[in-house]
């Protein structure tokens, strides 16, 4: 287990990895179909999704939590 002090890492990781899979696996299909190798190309293009997305989410994430704190108390 991860101490709790670092739940703001682990909600990052889980978001970025789910987000990134599901958006790059809707993405290759779209644009390739499916092709032979499919799932390769799927999994280099979540790779480089996930090592974009989750850098990206650690830096967004607070400012989009008081975004969506402002939102909902109103």
């Amino acid at each position: 287990m991860v101490s709790v002090k670092y739940l703001h890492q682990v909600q990052a990781a889980l978001l970025s990895g789910f987000m990134s899979f599901i958006m790059s696996g809707a993405i290759t299909f779209i644009n390739l179909g499916w092709v032979d190798g499919f799932v390769g190309i799927w999994i280099h293009a979540w790779l480089v999704a996930y090592a974009i997305a989750f850098p990206t989410i650690l830096l967004v994430f607070p400012f989009a939590r008081k975004l969506a704190m402002r939102i909902a108390s109103k």
